[in-house]
């Protein structure tokens, strides 16, 4: 069962904890790794769900998966989730401390929905212009294919989304047939 607070509260441990030791980078990469890790096993997040399975076994693997990849701040919170009985939610952590680290480093994401593939120069030029409007110092764009927008695009961040789409475009075309706001404007 999710449990944002929860989460957000060992993210926040491991912010500070990392920050204080002068190694929030490393621990950053490291939750990247362990959450692309738990992305592509659901056999693994089962395993770390599943309370018949000792803390024990849980331990050796995710020392397993830490051996070489992570650094001693990230192995040693792992252990002490374990130990805790909180390691179902360590998925939820690593989101969360990415979510804490970009508000931290004042990188704001941005999601850009496309009907085909953006270029590298439409790219840098949405991130330029972002910069320039919003006086954001970092932006990390995410790209998205959607066909069904049909063309245009679509940009989401910040809590505000700009719908330049012929999709959308063409809905608000048929509701205005179907409110029949053109014959109104004829009489």
């Amino acid at each position: 069962m999710p449990n944002p607070r929860l989460a957000a509260r060992y993210a926040k441990s491991l912010i500070d904890l990392s920050i204080a030791k002068g190694q929030l980078e490393e621990v950053y990469k490291d939750i990247l790794y362990l959450k692309n890790v738990f992305q592509s096993s659901r056999e693994l997040v089962n395993f770390l769900n599943n309370p018949v399975i000792n803390s024990d076994q849980k331990i050796k693997i995710i020392k397993s998966l830490d051996s070489e990849r992570t650094g001693e701040i990230t192995k040693s919170f792992n252990q002490l989730l374990i130990k805790k009985g909180r390691e179902n939610y360590l998925p939820e952590i690593a989101d969360a401390f990415i979510e804490q680290y970009k508000e931290y480093k004042n990188i704001y994401t941005v999601t850009l929905i496309t009907a085909i593939p953006a270029s590298e120069d439409v790219k840098n030029t949405i991130i330029k212009r972002i910069k320039q409007n919003g006086q954001m110092k970092e932006v990390e764009l995410i790209c998205v294919v959607q066909e069904n927008i049909i063309g245009g695009f679509i940009l989401e961040g910040n809590g505000k989304r700009i719908d330049a789409s012929i999709a959308y475009d063409l809905t608000k075309i048929k509701n205005r047939f179907i409110t029949n706001e053109f014959i109104y404007r004829f009489r």
